[in-house]
C-alpha cells in the first residue's frame, strides 16, 4: 500500500533538487515512489503541478510498442504501432494515476505565493538513510499532509525534527 507524503519547501528550485535527488535514490532501491509532483505556488498566486512523468508521452510509448508488437503478429507492424500510439497517448491523456491533480491544486492554494511543495506517493522507504541523504534540506522542509497512520506520521515527524537538530548542531 502507497503513503501520501507532502513537504513543503520554500522555493521552486529546492524542491525540484529534492525530487531529483530522491529519483537517485530511487535508483539506489532506498525509496520506490510511484509519483512526485512539485507543487508550485508563483508570485501572483497562480499555481503549477509539475509531473514528473508525462502521462500521454509514456502511454503513447507503452502504446507504440504494443501496438509494433500485434501488428508483426498480423504481419502490418506500421499500422499496429501507429494504433497503438494513438490509443496509448489517449489513454494515457485520460488516465489520472498517481495523486490527485484536484488534492494538489487545493494545497497548492494554501502554499505561501513564491513557494513549493513536493507530492510524493511512496511505495516503500528506508527512512533514516532518505533522511541521512536529504540533510542540506532537512531544515528547510515542513511536513504539510501525510496518509500514514497517526503513530507513523509521529515517527515521521520526530525523525525531521532530529535530522533538523542534528544538522543545526553540525552547521554550528
Amino acid at each position: 500500500m502507497s503513503h501520501l507524503v507532502v513537504m513543503g519547501f520554500p522555493t521552486v528550485e529546492e524542491t525540484e533538487e529534492v525530487r531529483c535527488e530522491l529519483a537517485g535514490l530511487q535508483q539506489q532501491h532506498l525509496i520506490s515512489l510511484e509519483d512526485a509532483v512539485v507543487v508550485e505556488r508563483d508570485k501572483q498566486g497562480h499555481v503549477h503541478l509539475r509531473q514528473a512523468v508525462n502521462l500521454t508521452t509514456a502511454g503513447a510509448i507503452s502504446g507504440g510498442f504494443w501496438g509494433s508488437l500485434i501488428g508483426l503478429i498480423v504481419l502490418n507492424p506500421l499500422l499496429g504501432a501507429a494504433v497503438g500510439a494513438g490509443v496509448g497517448a489517449a489513454s494515457g491523456a485520460l488516465a489520472d494515476m498517481g495523486i490527485n491533480d484536484d488534492f494538489m491544486r487545493e494545497l497548492g492554494h494554501t502554499l505561501p505565493e513564491d513557494s513549493a511543495a513536493l507530492c510524493l506517493l511512496v511505495r516503500t522507504v528506508t527512512l533514516d538513510r532518505v533522511l541521512e541523504k536529504l540533510q542540506s534540506h532537512v531544515s528547510h522542509t515542513r511536513l504539510l499532509h501525510t496518509s500514514l497512520s497517526h503513530t507513523d506520521e509521529q515517527k515521521l515527524r520526530h525523525a525531521l525534527e532530529l535530522s533538523k537538530h542534528s544538522h543545526q548542531i553540525q552547521g554550528e
